[in-house]
């Protein structure tokens, strides 16, 4: 079974948003953290990661319903930007490139 986890947006009372992981990984012990920013998002999901030994299947994406779009599109253009960063970092794309010589 491969190490699947949920990252859910959602926004609280005062209309501030955060996302919450769940690895349900083991239907016996659902962990669920909590963050408010990407940076912490990025820390934890990797703290998750590591009990698998750094390797994680998928991030399934999902939000609430009383999310509103400019919310999901801040949190896109921020990952795009952190992204870039990293792979700048690397030298390399840190997402498959799909080969446009297709023949």
């Amino acid at each position: 079974m491969g190490v699947v986890f949920t990252s859910t947006i959602k926004v609280d009372d005062a209309g501030k948003w955060f996302i919450e992981i769940e690895d349900a990984t083991d239907s016996d012990d659902i962990r669920k953290e909590v963050c408010f920013d990407l940076d912490e998002y990025e820390t934890k999901i990797e703290e998750m990661g590591s009990d698998y030994g750094g390797h994680i299947d998928e991030v399934r994406w999902l939000k609430d319903e009383n999310v509103p779009p400019f919310v999901v599109d801040e949190i896109r253009v921020k990952m795009a930007e952190q992204r870039a960063k990293i792979e700048e970092k690397l030298g390399e794309p840190i997402t498959p490139v799909t080969d446009k010589k297709l023949t």
